[in-house]
């Protein structure tokens, strides 16, 4: 992921996007340049306008929007208590991811 925010940050400071340019910016963060890494990134990205794709983003409709003011909230279902045992147990899961 810091390959992408740094070809966001080259992008924003109007710098070209290049391997090098790349592994500056992840050495001067303070982590350890991955060659692969900044490669595949360049290559994901030589078509990419990406001024373009963060317009695009800003202003695509949110899928789950908030009810407009004095809009009465749904009605909630309660869900069958396996369901929420499972949902209990999958949330113990991931909580182990985290120490």
């Amino acid at each position: 992921m810091e390959y992408v925010y740094a070809a966001l940050l080259l992008d924003a400071a109007g710098k070209e996007i290049t391997e090098k340019s790349l592994l500056e910016v992840v050495k001067a963060a303070g982590m350890s340049p991955d060659e692969a890494m900044a490669k595949a990134t360049v290559a994901s990205l030589k078509e990419v306008n990406i001024k373009e794709v963060i317009k695009n983003a800003q202003s695509a409709p949110v899928a789950a929007a908030a009810p407009a003011a004095g809009a009465a909230p749904a009605a909630k279902k309660e869900a069958p208590k396996e369901e929420k045992k499972s949902e209990d147990e999958a949330a113990g899961g991931l909580a182990g991811l985290f120490g």
